[in-house]
């Protein structure tokens, strides 16, 4: 089985080409699903956040095309793209997804989203079947990684996140938050994050806005606001000097025509919007209005930057953590391939074992519990002498290329591979060959 990855993150694509790709989170099952039924991929998943959307993959002998995947299912032509695409296999894509999960590719180094992010992407891949074995060993890694990181490393000492970073970008507009009005776009954990900082800042939520009633009024509740439904919010949003929005609408749900009718009503007073969602939920002609200001997710790199030669320092640290777990979990890996023949040699050689200590138990009669121990203790020995040479033979070779071959040799030797084996266990060259 290979590992396949690709995808585009902050790093190598801006915001414009990251929402073309986006995949929004209520298709993620459906992502997942249709990767599986792609020609060559066994197993994947889909992670699609606002700086990233990668297609991780366990293919048969390295044949899938993730391009082709993306490409068939976003109906997207992705020649335009590829300047901006990433690709790794093998240990190079377990490097990647370590690093991700420990938030060392993030563009906030450190912050604790990430993994719950990739948690869930990995959850809705096993509730839709796409996620099995592979997927699992590689996972199950992934997060005990991060956890170490964060564990063995300062890190998360002072991270933030996106959230957090946005409040700070409002404080740097508005010098004070105190008394500042604010209207939450989207009522999910990233809008959740933003509400507490903001209350933290002296700022007062008057709306949150959401697709879905409930949610909105669960989180109004519970930061004394007012619940408002999407079809309200153009009435209302003016009355706000700062709007976080942060949904999954798939085009803009602020346009121009808003933000004029806006600064109508404010009688030209400022408006912030900050625009944390991908793709994004302001129209970027709306930042063209005098006394509009629009801030987007890329525009909030250049608050990112405290406290840096701290974090480079810790992330330095967890690069190495890294490193290492990429060389325990391939030689992990590489044991995997090797524990079928173990098991099955070890089967083999007890039904061996068992079969003659029948035959022989038969020709000296009634023996003692002491004698039945003796002869229990003396066939285990001889056997487990007998395999130590064969299992550490193949333990060695899981780690080196010539693996393939010594499995081979071994089920030859021991004929692990016939197919007609008597009841004994024996096969009739092995009968022929035993004495009486």
């Amino acid at each position: 089985m290979n590992l396949l990855l690709i995808g585009v993150n902050h790093r190598t694509a801006p915001i414009e080409v990251r929402e073309r790709l986006a995949i929004p989170e209520s298709r993620l099952g459906e992502a997942a699903a249709r990767l599986v039924q792609h020609p060559g991929i066994v197993e994947g998943m889909i992670l699609s956040t606002c700086n990233r959307v990668e297609v991780l993959a366990a293919a048969r002998n390295g044949s899938a095309d993730l391009r082709a995947f993306l490409r068939d299912y976003l109906s997207t032509d992705l020649r335009p793209f590829e300047e901006y695409l990433y690709e790794y296999r093998e240990q190079e894509a377990v490097r990647h997804l370590f690093r991700v999960a420990s938030s060392l590719d993030s563009m906030i180094v450190g912050e604790p989203q990430i993994l719950g992010q990739v948690k869930e992407a990995y959850a809705v891949a096993r509730q839709v079947g796409a996620a099995g074995g592979e997927m699992q060993a590689l996972l199950s890694r992934a997060f005990a990684v991060a956890k170490r990181v964060r564990t063995e490393t300062a890190i998360g000492a002072s991270a933030v996140s996106v959230a957090s970073v946005a409040v700070e970008l409002a404080k740097e507009i508005f010098g004070s938050l105190k008394g500042k009005q604010v209207c939450l776009v989207g009522a999910g954990k990233m809008s959740e994050l933003a509400a507490q900082h903001l209350i933290a800042s002296g700022a007062d939520i008057i709306f949150v806005a959401n697709r879905t009633r409930d949610r909105a009024v669960e989180m109004a509740e519970r930061f004394h606001g007012r619940a408002l439904l999407l079809e309200e919010l153009y009435d209302r949003a003016d009355q706000a000097d700062i709007v976080i929005t942060s949904t999954g609408a798939p085009h803009a749900i602020f346009r121009r025509e808003h933000g004029e009718l806006f600064l109508q009503r404010r009688r030209n007073r400022p408006m912030f919007f900050i625009d944390i969602a991908v793709p994004r939920d302001v129209d970027p002609e709306m930042n063209k209005l005098d006394g509009i200001f629009v801030y987007d997710i890329d525009d909030l790199q250049s608050v990112v930057n405290h406290n840096v030669a701290d974090r480079e320092r810790e992330a330095a640290r967890a690069a190495e953590i890294i490193e290492n777990e990429i060389e325990r979990f391939a030689a992990r890996q590489q044991t995997r391939e090797v524990t079928p023949t173990i098991v099955s040699l070890q089967e083999h050689m007890e039904t061996i074992r068992q079969a003659e200590v029948d035959r022989v138990r038969g020709k000296l009669g009634k023996l003692s519990p002491e004698q039945e121990r003796a002869i229990e203790a003396m066939t285990r020995g001889i056997v487990n002498k007998v395999l130590h040479m064969p299992i550490t033979t193949l333990k060695t070779a899981a780690r080196e290329a010539q693996a393939t071959t010594v499995v081979e040799i071994i089920q030859r030797i021991f004929n692990l591979n016939a197919r007609k084996i008597s009841e004994s266990g024996v096969s009739d060259s092995e009968k022929d060959s035993q004495p009486d």
